[in-house]
């Protein structure tokens, strides 16, 4: 059946695939804010164990609304580690940093998930797509917010 919503199938597929390389930086980031939650240790092992626990459980929830607004634009979101990979600006962290590196990966991951976003923005604005646009207003506020907190825990 042939989508008519307004966006011609040209601008629908360069916007969902600036989604596709969003929604594998969310995952990513989701993935690296999970192992960070299951390995941080330290004496501020409570607070960040359950602020990283509040972060991943966002990105969870935001992977789906990122991949529906793909599936909505009638293109296949990408759902597999390699594309994540191949997709993704934040690369997996090896090993297990101490609490001081995590939280810095993590504000480069928001703030890696911001840059993504906001790239996304020209092509949405060019279709009209107001309902990408919201989504991407979402999230970057989110980020910033989240990269903000973060960033917070390590000042001197």
């Amino acid at each position: 059946m042939t989508i008519d919503i307004g966006i011609n199938e040209q601008d629908r597929a360069e916007i969902a695939g600036g989604l596709g390389r969003l929604l594998a930086d969310t995952y990513s980031l989701y993935l690296k804010t999970h192992n960070f939650h299951w390995n941080v240790t330290g004496p501020m092992f409570q607070t960040l164990h359950l602020m990283f626990e509040t972060q991943y459980t966002e990105l969870a929830l935001a992977v789906d609304l990122i991949a529906e607004r793909i599936r909505s634009l009638d293109f296949p979101a990408p759902g597999t580690y390699s594309e994540f990979a191949r997709l993704s600006t934040i690369k997996e962290t090896t090993g297990v940093p101490k609490a001081e590196e995590m939280i810095r990966l993590l504000v480069e991951g928001q703030e890696a998930v911001v840059r993504t976003a906001r790239s996304i923005f020209p092509m949405a604005e060019k279709a009209t797509d107001e309902a990408t646009a919201d989504l991407l207003t979402q999230r970057i506020q989110l980020h910033e917010k989240t990269a903000w907190m973060l960033r917070s825990l390590l000042a001197k």
